[in-house]
């Protein structure tokens, strides 16, 4: 795609990287834009590849000279720079897809579309890239890596799901989805702070943290408008940190903690960095699943099967269906049992249940000159994460032969 003026596509809320801020004095999409231009830009034609006819191609050596001229620089640092634009998507080879360099000869080239320049930071879509994956093995039978057969074959299966479902849903009748959606609302009204009244106080209005600190993430004792929104459904329960904790407990006293240590692990390894993913299956292994493991859990022999033989080339979610089973385990059993369990009750009675406070004009005046500007989200979070190593830490399985065989060293 050729431009011929630069657009905000979506700079002015998305952070810029810090290596395409600017180009000697210019921004490196102004560069870009440049290039572009039909009379001083890098010259491009009509190209014939196979039975295709591609408009605007261009090749490396007149992109190589092109920069050299713009920027008065040797061919060395041009063509490290046409690297860069290769690499970072604002210019893409049109045959060798793998080899992202800058190369100096009639290898072809197009400009990427704005839409798709790195500044715009859309997150990745497994669904587009397996798409593309499942051409390119079209196109060139056993070319895939086995990590892209394994990521290609998940996502297909996953959207194939996600589309059996739309479909049942699109033939439920309207009346029913009403019905459904008055009886969530009707359930969820008294949790809605722009539909009840916060108790002590709406923070909209009268600038107090008091509503904010009872409800916080880290509170000790919840109050009761929290612990009744619990008992709505397992959902409710285990997305409220506190109402997650409360659940651990009574799972520890059931001897049945490595169910929700199981669910947290599989959390944890598919949202979280990629580059991690081979030390953390490695350890969900030999903690959760290996025979004879510490924290073994109980799931089928054919859902374990299929989860042990993915670990072999792990990726985000292999673990899917074991999560599955497990949540659905505590979600149709353990729940209802904790909200039977003197844990839940012992709660219900020690919960929270604070008055309304009616502030005066000048307390809500000193309110205003007071405003609390609240925890700062990454001081939270670096606070959460601490508390999730400590609880690893503490959590974490003893090796009993270890001991033994220490506790003789001693002794001897």
């Amino acid at each position: 795609m050729t431009i011929r003026t630069l657009r905000d596509y979506g700079q002015h809320y998305r952070p810029r990287m810090a290596c395409l801020k600017n180009v000697g004095y210019l921004p490196v999409e102004v560069f870009v834009v440049e290039m572009q231009d039909p009379k001083s830009g890098v010259k491009g034609a009509d190209q014939k590849l196979n039975v295709t006819i591609i408009p605007h191609v261009i090749n490396g050596q007149d992109i190589l000279a092109w920069i050299v001229t713009k920027m008065k620089v040797t061919t060395e640092e041009a063509q490290a720079f046409g690297t860069m634009l290769v690499a970072y998507g604002y210019i893409y080879p049109l045959q060798n897809h793998r080899k992202l360099v800058l190369v100096p000869d009639s290898t072809l080239y197009r400009f990427q579309t704005p839409y798709f320049w790195p500044v715009q930071k859309w997150p990745a879509e497994d669904i587009d890239y397996a798409i593309y994956l499942a051409r390119r093995n079209i196109r060139k039978k056993g070319m895939l890596e086995p990590y892209e057969q394994v990521l290609t074959f998940d996502v297909v299966r996953r959207t194939n799901i996600f589309l059996t479902q739309a479909l049942m849903r699109s033939a439920v009748k309207s009346s029913v989805s009403l019905t459904a959606f008055v009886k969530f609302v009707t359930t969820h009204h008294n949790h809605d702070p722009f539909l009840t009244t916060p108790v002590p106080s709406n923070p909209w209005i009268t600038d107090s943290d008091e509503f904010w600190q009872l409800n916080s993430r880290s509170v000790d004792i919840p109050t009761k408008l929290s612990v009744e929104r619990w008992v709505l459904s397992f959902w409710e329960l285990i997305s409220d940190p506190r109402g997650r904790v409360d659940f651990k407990l009574f799972l520890k006293k059931e001897h049945s903690a490595e169910n929700m240590a199981f669910y947290e692990a599989a959390e944890e390894m598919r949202w979280g960095a990629a580059s991690a993913i081979p030390e953390k299956s490695q350890f969900i292994f030999n903690t959760f699943l290996k025979p004879g493991a510490p924290r073994w859990i109980n799931i089928d022999g054919r859902t374990m099967g299929l989860t042990v033989k993915g670990l072999v080339v792990p990726h985000r979610y292999v673990l899917d269906a074991a999560q599955t089973h497990i949540f659905l385990l505590m979600k149709k059993d353990t729940f209802y049992r904790y909200l039977k369990s003197p844990v839940h009750k012992d709660m219900q009675k020690r919960a929270l249940v604070p008055a309304p406070h009616v502030f005066t004009d000048a307390q809500l005046e000193a309110n205003v000159r007071n405003r609390n500007p609240g925890i700062s989200p990454i001081l939270q979070w670096q606070q959460e994460e601490e508390e999730k190593a400590a609880a690893a830490v503490a959590a974490r399985p003893i090796d009993v032969k270890a001991m033994v065989a220490t506790n003789k060293l001693d002794r001897k």
